[in-house]
């Protein structure tokens, strides 16, 4: 599931970085660096509010439909509204398609969106998940969520890059197979403890709830993971070859499709192979015809 075997081009990026004397977790190009920085810099800000504000305190229980609307909004709208009134130099100069974080954006904004309106209804009925809160939705997921996996889904790719890239720094010394290895055990170990953390952290959220919780944390966390065994090292690749030519609008859509078509084909081999964790699923039963 985890990208086989590295180019050269992969591998020559780690030089690349070197040869500038750059930090073995920073990109080498200038606008995917700044992008990451600024991701990175970002995140704590709706993750303050959100995780140890709204969460911690309830007053999550003091908002209505439109109260919850607005929360993924909040979140996700400046990771695509403040790099224009941020970025370097070097990048307000390029044409709008060829910034990075148009074309990251772009990525991440198609993968979440597969992934609440065809995913969601595999935790649905395979993992007796429920959303339970008051919100407008589209094909039975709460719209705002839509927006709320943007911002995850912006910090969850951001460390996985440097965490990759740094992996990747340490044994490129062993040659292009070690780097291979390591980055599959990275990405494997990462995915899990992200989808492992995230189930986590929003335990105490009252209206995203479970029929078996304790299998939810240790066989839905791998469910969920699979999300990431896929999009971490597809999503790594994008720009970070630096004689390669950058990807286009239109290159950055159809990985970030590929690689939502290869998770859909994923779990539903799970679907079909291993089953859900509960008897029944949760409490919406519409979506996924497949799943019927």
């Amino acid at each position: 599931m985890v990208a086989a075997t590295p180019s050269k081009g992969r591998s020559t990026s780690v030089a690349a970085a070197s040869r500038r004397g750059l930090s073995p977790w920073l990109a080498p190009s200038p606008g995917k660096r700044w992008t990451e920085l600024f991701f990175l810099l970002y995140s704590p800000v709706w993750i303050l509010w959100c995780l140890c504000i709204l969460v911690p305190f309830k007053i999550y229980e003091r908002l209505g439909t439109w109260g919850y609307n607005s929360l993924g909004p909040i979140a996700a709208l400046p990771c695509v509204l403040l790099p224009p009134l941020l970025q370097p130099a070097s990048e307000r100069g390029k044409p709008l398609s060829q910034r990075f974080w148009v074309k990251a954006n772009l990525w991440i904004a198609i993968y979440s969106f597969i992934g609440n309106y065809v995913w969601t209804h595999y935790f649905y009925r395979l993992l007796g998940a429920a959303y339970t809160f008051p919100a407008h939705r589209l094909n039975q997921v709460p719209i705002t969520l839509y927006f709320m996996t943007h911002a995850y889904f912006c910090l969850y790719h951001t460390l996985s890059n440097m965490l990759i890239r740094r992996v990747r720094h340490a044994v490129a010394a062993y040659g292009s197979a070690a780097q291979a290895a390591a980055e599959a055990l990275l990405v494997f170990a990462l995915a899990y403890a992200t989808a492992f953390g995230e189930t986590l952290t929003i335990a105490h959220f009252p209206y995203y709830t479970f029929k078996d919780r304790s299998r939810m944390y240790s066989v839905g966390s791998l469910f969920y993971a699979i999300y990431f065994f896929v999009s971490f090292p597809m999503f790594y690749r994008m720009d970070e070859q630096p004689r390669a030519k950058p990807y286009t609008l239109w290159r950055a859509a159809v990985d970030a499709l590929a690689a939502g078509m290869l998770v859909t084909c994923l779990l539903d081999f799970w679907r079909i192979g291993v089953g859900g964790i509960v008897e029944e699923g949760g409490q919406q039963q519409g979506g996924l015809p497949w799943l019927g």
